[in-house]
């Protein structure tokens, strides 16, 4: 042993305290700690501020569907890789990794459940999923279930998380916008609603297509919805944009949606929508719930 030397002591690395308090993380609007389980907890909304984290697919489904309700549909349908497209990595590699990240097949969710007791058709996207892209897939299974929502007259809600069309599938994409759009204007002439939720972020073809169709639009508090990003306008047009522009407050004031509704109100917000929509009691026309946020009128 050397003059200098000497034994390393032994120290022990906890990674996860036993007592519950490991898991703390900064919210990224307030900045006050808080911890996941208490974010969990609280439908993933900052308990703070109210900030609202993005959800998974599952945890969107679970907290709108009632229990046990929620049955799949066209699960069977996967994309394939028709133009070779080739970046850093193929297509059909960031399938395979998409599909291993989020545990799903594709960006979107489709099924029927019941929604307070009304049987609904319902569409959810995964931005967990390449950004919640559209791609070919999802503009199909999308359609289809528009299609079934036509067929056995259920009021549909599509849920929308996305970062636009899907560029690996190129005009294969872009060709859901229509699609989509075109099955939503017969369920339109055949008098079954639609209510689009708008989710954090909600971008590109998604914003200019299925997801602004919507007899009735409802945006969740904050959520950024638009065409193009901030960044992509500002250095196109050379200009910063006003504050809060594309957030939902800012599309509220302007008459881009109808109403906010905070997570925690949604789905007892949507049951009295669909309730009305179906023909249900006034009550809630005169009394509409106090979770809506809906624009202030500007004196002449």
């Amino acid at each position: 042993m050397g003059l200098f030397s000497r034994d390393k002591p032994k120290i022990k690395i906890q990674t996860s305290k036993k007592d519950g308090y490991s898991g703390w993380l900064k919210c990224v609007n307030c900045s006050e700690l808080i911890h996941a389980n208490e974010l969990e907890r609280n439908s993933n909304c900052c308990p703070k501020c109210d900030y609202h984290y993005r959800l998974s697919v599952d945890e969107r489904i679970k907290s709108l569907s009632d229990p046990d309700t929620f049955h799949p549909l066209f699960e069977n349908i996967h994309a394939t890789d028709p133009l070779k497209f080739q970046d850093t990595e193929s297509y059909s590699e960031k399938l395979v990794s998409a599909r291993e990240k989020s545990g799903h097949s594709e960006a979107v969710m489709v099924g029927t459940c019941q929604l307070q007791g009304h049987p609904i058709a319902l569409g959810v996207l995964d931005f967990n999923f390449m950004g919640g892209s559209m791609g070919s897939v999802v503009g199909e299974r999308l359609t289809r279930l528009i299609e079934l929502a036509l067929e056995q007259k259920l009021p549909l809600v599509i849920v929308s998380s996305s970062g636009g069309a899907r560029m690996q599938e190129s005009i294969y994409s872009l060709m859901q916008m229509a699609k989509t759009s075109a099955a939503l204007a017969k369920l339109n002439e055949a008098g079954v609603p639609y209510i689009s939720v708008l989710t954090n972020p909600t971008t590109g073809g998604v914003t200019a297509s299925f997801a602004s169709l919507g007899d009735l639009i409802i945006a969740e508090p904050n959520a950024l919805i638009c065409f193009a990003g901030p960044r992509v306008i500002e250095q196109t047009i050379r200009q910063q944009l006003p504050p809060g522009a594309q957030k939902s407050e800012f599309l509220l004031e302007h008459g881009m949606i109808d109403c906010i509704v905070k997570r925690h109100h949604l789905r007892e917000t949507l049951g009295q929508v669909i309730g009305l929509l179906k023909g249900n009691s006034l009550d809630d026309v005169i009394n509409p719930s106090p979770s809506i946020s809906l624009p202030q009128k500007k004196g002449i």
